[in-house]
């Protein structure tokens, strides 16, 4: 009787050890492949910036380039469906700091509605251009309705493009899209572009905040998901330190 109680208690004990083990494994490995899609949005952002800026005559001019506040990418945004169109992607966007260096990306969402006849899905790589800070804050607050929170206008292309300081007060932010290769500048208004509380939490950790993100340091761990996005801002975009507004 009391070996067939103890069998009975250590069966037990095993059972709840087996299943306490099934679920942090369960935990872990889903923590993973989350960190997993951030890095594959990271890497897919980085090798679209690189792709245009090395493309000849078909990149974002310089002039545009050494005054960003901010870049913003988004690659595979889909677009339309059957009849009723709408946007939908996934991005990063980092701010530049004082000296020219670019601060700790944060993860976006991009989403917008139009209607029309819209028939099949298009994929397309999206970059925008921010110009001031009045442009890009709505962002880091949570929010920004392009149109509405701030102006927009389809970019100009090429290396050596004629950006005069008149034309960038003008619009806070420049866009582009490449799609089926083929980059140009693209209007974007009733875009709405979020803040992807849910990413930036799996790869910074709770206690990030938006407001301490461009002057953050960005640790080892976390150059292992967002590096190649950084990585791509530091040789493709100027490091040189832009003018106050």
């Amino acid at each position: 009787m009391v070996s067939k109680r103890i069998l009975t208690i250590t069966g037990t004990a095993i059972f709840a050890l087996s299943c306490f083990a099934t679920a942090a494994l369960t935990q872990n490995g889903s923590a993973k492949a989350k960190q997993s899609d951030e890095g594959e949005r990271a890497t897919n952002a980085g090798a679209v910036l690189g792709e245009i800026m090395s493309a000849p005559d078909q990149d974002v001019p310089e002039a545009l380039l050494r005054r960003a506040q901010g870049i913003a990418v988004i690659p595979h945004v889909i677009k339309g469906a059957f009849g009723i169109g709408g946007r939908f992607g996934k991005g990063l966007v980092s701010q530049r700091n004082a000296d020219g260096s670019w601060g700790t990306p944060v993860f976006i969402d991009i989403s917008g509605g139009s209607f029309g006849l819209q028939l099949g899905v298009q994929a397309t790589d999206i970059v925008m251009v921010f110009t001031n800070r009045e442009g890009i804050e709505p962002l880091m607050k949570g929010k920004l309705k392009i149109g509405a929170d701030a102006s927009a206008t389809a970019g100009p292309v090429g290396r050596n493009a004629e950006v005069g300081t008149d034309i960038l007060l003008k619009s806070a932010i420049y866009s582009y899209s490449r799609s089926k290769g083929l980059f140009a500048g693209v209007a974007l208004d009733g875009a709405v572009l979020s803040i992807d509380d849910d990413a930036n939490k799996s790869v910074y950790g709770t206690k990030f905040t938006i407001e301490g993100a461009s002057a953050r340091k960005t640790t080892a761990t976390e150059m292992g998901v967002v590096g190649p996005f950084i990585r791509a801002l530091q040789q493709y975009v100027s490091g040189t330190a832009i003018s106050k507004k």
